[in-house]
Order: C-alpha cells, then sequence, then structure tokens
C-alpha cells in the first residue's frame, strides 16, 4: 500500500499549522489519522489536497483546514466526551477520537455510517460509536457532552443541542439561510439558563437535514 505520510506532513505544516492552528494536540492527532483511508480508492491520490472531496451518497469529506478549525473552535481536550452531528466518511471523528476521550458520531444516511463504522474497525479506534439517525436533535441518551460539532449547515442552532452541552461546553455549527452564505458559531454554554455566541468564519456546507434542521426537500435558499 502506498505510504503517504509525507502528504500527511505536508498538510499539517501548509495547510493547518501555517494558517493559525497552532494547538500540539491537533497538529498530532491529524499527522496520525490516514486521511486516504477515508475517502475511495480511487480519491486516495487526492487525499491530502486542500479541498473538500466526494464520497459516498452525493456527500464530501471536509477540507482538512476546516476539520482542523471547527475543532479548535471547540477547544476539544483530553478527557472530553464529544458529540458530532454528520459522520460523512468519519475522517473528523477520527481526528478527534485521538484527543478527547469518547467521541459520539451520528449520520442520517445508513450507507455513511455504516461505512464510518467499519473504518473505525478497521483502524482499531475502540473510543467511537456509530449511529444512524436523525443528528438534529442530538443524542440525548449520551448527554451531557463537552463538545459537540455539526458537519452540516442549518438554519439555526437547536435548542435541543444547546440543552446536551455540559456547563462550559461547546457546540461549533455551520449556521445560514443559504447553502453557500454560512458562517461558523461557536455557542458556549455558562450556565443552566445562559448561552455565549462567537461567530467566526464564512464556510458552505452541506445542509443539516432533520427535525430541527432543514426539511428533506429543503428551501430555495439553500439551492442558490
Amino acid at each position: 500500500m502506498r505510504d503517504f505520510g509525507v502528504q500527511r506532513e505536508s498538510m499539517v505544516s501548509r495547510q493547518i499549522a501555517a494558517r493559525g492552528v497552532h494547538d500540539l494536540a491537533i497538529l498530532e492527532a491529524m499527522r496520525q489519522v490516514p486521511r486516504e483511508c477515508f475517502v475511495d480508492e480511487a480519491m486516495q491520490e487526492y487525499a491530502y489536497e486542500d479541498a473538500p472531496l466526494p464520497i459516498a451518497a452525493g456527500q464530501t469529506i471536509s477540507q482538512p483546514y476546516i476539520v482542523a478549525r471547527m475543532i479548535e473552535l471547540a477547544r476539544i481536550a483530553h478527557g472530553d466526551r464529544v458529540l458530532e452531528i454528520g459522520a460523512g466518511s468519519g475522517y473528523a471523528a477520527a481526528v478527534m477520537a485521538q484527543i478527547a476521550e469518547r467521541v459520539f458520531t451520528i449520520d442520517r444516511v445508513g450507507q455513511l455510517a455504516d461505512l464510518a463504522r467499519r473504518r473505525f474497525v478497521a483502524l482499531g479506534y475502540d473510543n467511537i460509536e456509530v449511529r444512524t439517525g436523525d443528528g438534529t436533535g442530538g443524542w440525548p441518551q449520551e448527554a451531557p457532552f463537552d463538545a459537540i460539532l455539526a458537519s452540516a449547515g442549518g438554519p439555526e442552532v437547536p435548542d435541543v443541542l444547546r440543552m446536551q452541552l455540559a456547563i462550559g461546553g461547546r457546540l461549533v455549527m455551520p449556521v445560514g439561510q443559504s447553502l453557500h452564505h454560512q458562517q461558523l458559531v461557536r455557542v458556549t454554554r455558562v450556565d443552566e439558563v445562559t448561552f455565549e455566541e462567537q461567530w467566526t468564519d464564512h464556510v458552505a456546507f452541506v445542509p443539516l437535514i432533520g427535525t430541527y434542521g432543514w426539511p428533506d426537500d429543503g428551501p430555495a435558499a439553500w439551492r442558490a
């Protein structure tokens, strides 16, 4: 099998550290996770390019920098319990699992959840739990979480997700009324009733579909 170690190190230094992500735990995690294992074999030669890539079910694996940036904003640390909405290829969950104590990841597409689960088993990740279902409602049975990341864009941050944060917990999610006009927001739970918001990067994610996101047929706005 081809060794992608040189490309992986170049990705970390040029695409991530050079853009201002300096958290050593994140940089080391991204050095350890073989991104090529999270894309189809035909796409492996492009695994370390500075761009999102297509995966199964018409979805994408996010640009490496965006994965690192969202983990940085969520301030994921050793010992954390993390919820991910939108497992996708499984790559982001694998990176987070290098740092956090446990990662819970949900995808509404069964094919993606099954592929991610098989990849985690093959790579020896025993601290990731995968579920198929509507991620917009979170995973209340496993709450509270120290961090929640949504890998899809919704019209607002669902209250049901806010309430699954631990006190001091951080939620990072793209929010916007259009597929091409979203902004990352970090929501921090200060106490039982108080939440602080910080708006950061402009991004473009696939829509967050579900009970507390966009409807399955989608608004005209995110087709624009």
